[in-house]
């Protein structure tokens, strides 16, 4: 089966659908919107049901926000993943600076993490927040041939960070493997993007 790869992009519509264009990768079809958008609503509304049979005793701004990272997160994972967003996020001027400043500000993430689910822990955020640019800064790094090799070991110490050196989040559990397959392997990595 011949595979071929296609590196060129349609310009971001106008207006709304620009934005949309520009945060999922301009041209993306329907089936890689769909990929992102159905699992997304389903996770988050699945920890939004989770916490409420576990009685979390959660407040609704705890519940709303769990939704709202939980989307972001699993929706992130497969957005980034597709051929649209490779296109969109490697074409050509993206810099290493920034993909570690888009990197960087998900400690907007880890923070609210640690201030509504962790008593505000803030060698959480410190620990976790550098682990994670010291990895994107080593996937931008390494050769090409072996950056989704590097991606996922890195991600393997994210779960070792995530059970062995903080104790776990209740409800998010996953959040340090799944914000580091987000960001180290669905984002950064350079992968052939598909017709």
């Amino acid at each position: 089966m011949k595979r071929e790869s296609n590196w060129e992009y349609p310009e971001p519509r106008e207006g709304i659908a620009g934005q949309w264009d520009k945060f999922i990768g301009p041209g993306a079809t329907a089936g890689e919107q769909l990929i992102a958008l159905i699992p997304a609503s389903l996770a988050a509304l699945a920890i939004v049901v989770y916490a409420f049979v576990k009685d979390f005793n959660w407040t609704i701004f705890q519940y709303s926000i769990a939704f709202l990272l939980t989307f972001d997160m699993i929706g992130g994972v497969l957005t980034n993943a597709t051929s649209a967003a490779k296109r969109w996020y490697h074409r050509e001027g993206e810099t290493r600076a920034k993909h570690l400043g888009f990197i960087a500000i998900h400690i907007f993430q880890i923070v609210l993490v640690s201030w509504l689910f962790r008593d505000f822990d803030l060698q959480y955020i410190i620990g976790v927040f550098l682990y994670l640019m010291l990895s994107a800064a080593i996937v931008t790094q390494v050769p090409l041939r072996i950056q989704r090799s590097a991606a996922l070991l890195l991600v393997c110490g994210s779960i070792v960070l995530s059970l062995y050196i903080y104790s776990p989040t209740s409800g998010f559990e996953w959040f340090i493997p799944v914000l580091f397959i987000k960001l180290l392997v669905s984002h950064l990595t350079i992968e052939e993007p598909y017709v």
